[in-house]
């Protein structure tokens, strides 16, 4: 239905242009969101490791 409603529509370039700016924008920064956020949690999980070792671990 979208299709057959884009056809009929005037499409302009700037907006597709923004659009797409704007959805590259978005992904960049949930990735680089994720990767600080993915960090954070290895360096936490690195603190608890080392305050509280594995007992059952035999070095």
């Amino acid at each position: 239905m979208a299709i057959v409603a884009l056809s009929y529509m005037q499409i302009n370039g700037l907006e597709i242009g923004i659009i797409v700016l704007l959805t590259i924008g978005l992904i960049i920064w949930l990735i680089a969101r994720n990767r600080k956020d993915k960090k954070a949690f290895e360096k936490d999980q690195l603190e608890n490791d080392i305050q509280s070792p594995d007992p059952e671990k035999k070095v």
